[in-house]
């Protein structure tokens, strides 16, 4: 399918509301049982929860979700609401005897879109309890879930999914794209990640400029998912969440700003054994690929809001 989901176990859900006010949403990957954990934060202007858990150093390994959501550090509070759906099915590090003494491990980042909607709209843990509530092996793209009030430059933003396999593994991403810089040449309609399409995936130069008449945004972030089916330890995944950064930087020009909060989040499922150092190496070579890919998808599959115009309205 060309996504995230494409990694056994792995579920996407969303949730936003656009219109009357609202331009916001979450977005929630849920992972299989025993999946291990990693982080990387590259931005200026981070806004995240639990990501000093992720540390090799520390002792949780596991994670059961991902939250990533709109709404400044307001948005954090989504994570609450995973947290309440994953307590109800018995998901979590265990603490206690009982089935139910558990906390979940919920890692989350959220995007600034305060701009898209009126003040106070923004998400509460009800939108992470039913991001969850819909999560699927099929991931909608664009202007959906935390991508709903995202801006990429001068164009709409959203969220973005890719996959690839390398050798018997699959490596997948997920982007919410809110970047400061431009994923999209502007004098030509290309996407600057161009040459990592596959055949057919990216749209041919529309061959025109584009005069859009907007200022770019100085509070800003791209976060994401990079998953694989790979069994990996903390420290193996922190490298795979750095790899995927590099994603970032080849499909969004400038990227990592002081005022992007860019963060990563890895996850590895442990399905299959990595032999080699060799097989550890195109993994984190294949990050980059699909989380840049991923950021590209985020534009191309967005549609406008208010004044903030997409590009398939752009470049129709």
């Amino acid at each position: 399918m060309n996504a995230i989901t494409d990694v056994p176990g792995v579920l996407v859900g969303h949730h936003h509301r656009v219109g009357d006010g609202w331009a916001t949403g979450t977005t929630v990957v849920l992972l299989p049982e025993g999946t291990v954990g990693g982080v990387d934060g590259r931005g200026g202007a981070p806004g995240t929860r639990e990501t000093d858990l992720l540390a090799p150093e520390n002792l949780v390994d596991r994670i059961d979700a991902v939250c990533l959501s709109g709404g400044s550090a307001y948005g954090l509070a989504a994570a609450d609401g995973v947290m309440r759906w994953l307590s109800e099915r018995n998901r979590g590090y265990r603490v206690g005897v009982n089935a139910h003494e558990v906390v979940p491990i919920v890692p989350a980042a959220v995007l600034f879109d305060l701009p898209r909607g009126d003040w106070g709209n923004r998400p509460t843990s009800d939108f992470g309890y039913t991001a969850c509530s819909a999560a699927s092996t099929t991931v909608a793209q664009g202007t959906v879930g935390a991508g709903a009030g995202a801006r990429a430059g001068s164009l709409k933003g959203g969220i973005g999914t890719a996959s690839a396999r390398v050798g018997e593994f699959t490596v997948g991403a997920l982007a919410a794209v809110n970047a400061r810089g431009e994923v999209i040449d502007l004098a030509s309609g290309t996407p600057w990640a161009q040459d990592l399409g596959l055949p057919g995936e990216f749209p041919e130069p529309p061959g025109r400029a584009a005069d859009l008449g907007v200022v770019a945004s100085d509070l800003n972030t791209t976060i994401g998912v990079v998953a694989t089916d790979a069994a990996l330890d903390k420290a193996q995944c922190r490298r795979l969440a750095m790899s995927a950064q590099l994603g970032i930087a080849r499909a969004v020009r400038p990227s990592h700003s002081l005022f992007d909060g860019d963060t990563v989040f890895a996850a590895a499922t442990g399905a299959r054994a990595v032999a080699s150092p060799l097989e550890l190496d195109a993994l984190y070579a294949a990050a980059a690929d699909v989380f840049a890919r991923a950021v590209v998808h985020g534009v191309l599959a967005a549609t406008t809001v208010g004044d903030l115009r997409s590009y398939q309205d752009v470049w129709a």
